[in-house]
């Protein structure tokens, strides 16, 4: 080839990679395959140039607390909640519709089945204002990484332990059995008009809340923002609700957790 068009395909190339060394994504990857070196687990910035440089340490960054980081955070716990918890949620929802239109049919007042879905997402809101504000603890107490994952393999370890632990507990089996069992939470919570359908949908929330916290508290293990351990604790809680075997399921993961959190603890130890 001709030595302009030599020259335009270099220009072209350090385009290219000016651009892309600019990403947050692509200075997590170049990071990754660059290595790391120190305690700090920092890239050698010889290895890396000025622009990655940046977005590396912009990504390394603690997050600065204000109020409007902290709505941020709370609408970004209850949107994943809603999503998370929604679906495993259904049965309940959807028996509540199909009393509530017999009561309709007997001349009961219309009372639009939203309202009950309203009031058990409003239980979960409750859940994420907790959790934001153990995020920003933890994150104060460096046991939470910038990248929201934890940052202390004894940290990690004991929030496997505790929520193997709450697994087994009858608290744990109690909240399990109401959110197992919609037809009877119907039959023995039920509550006609408007006010009475806000209360079913908080208390059904109160009982998944209950039931559900501990493995929501799993993400400040594995990464709040995680998208794999979102849709496994997703699957998991559909599961430990709606299968035969929940009850079995749940008792097996608890002790799984249990043995994976002594694990991580041994690790700790100094002379392990």
């Amino acid at each position: 080839s001709s030595p302009s068009t030599r020259r335009c395909d270099a220009s072209v190339s350090r385009a290219y990679d000016s651009a892309s060394a600019s990403l947050p994504w692509q200075a997590a990857a170049d990071m990754a395959t660059t290595g790391q070196q120190g305690s700090t687990g920092m890239a050698d910035a010889s290895s890396m140039g000025p622009t990655m440089s940046k977005a590396h340490m912009a990504m390394m960054q603690p997050a600065m607390w204000t109020p409007d980081y902290a709505a941020l955070m709370f609408v970004m716990w209850w949107v994943m909640m809603i999503a998370m918890m929604l679906p495993s949620a259904a049965p309940m929802v959807l028996l509540f519709a199909a009393v509530n239109r017999k009561q309709q049919e007997r001349g009961a007042r219309f009372v639009p089945t939203s309202l009950f879905a309203l009031a058990y997402l409003v239980a979960w809101a409750g859940f994420s204002i907790v959790a934001v504000a153990l995020q920003w603890a933890l994150e104060r107490a460096t046991l939470l990484s910038p990248m929201l994952v934890s940052a202390s393999a004894l940290f990690g370890g004991l929030v496997l332990l505790a929520a193997g632990i709450y697994q087994l507990t009858p608290l744990k089996q109690s909240c399990l059995n109401h959110c197992r069992s919609p037809l009877q939470f119907v039959m023995t919570h039920w509550r006609n008009g408007a006010g009475g359908a806000f209360r079913m949908g908080l208390g059904h929330g109160v009982y998944c809340v209950g039931c559900c916290w501990f493995l929501m508290g799993l993400l400040f293990f594995g990464g709040i923002m995680n998208l794999y351990w979102i849709v496994g604790i997703a699957v998991y809680v559909l599961l430990e609700k709606t299968i035969p075997m929940g009850h079995w399921l749940s008792r097996a993961v608890g002790i799984a957790l249990l043995a994976w959190g002594l694990t991580v603890l041994a690790q700790t130890l100094p002379f392990s």
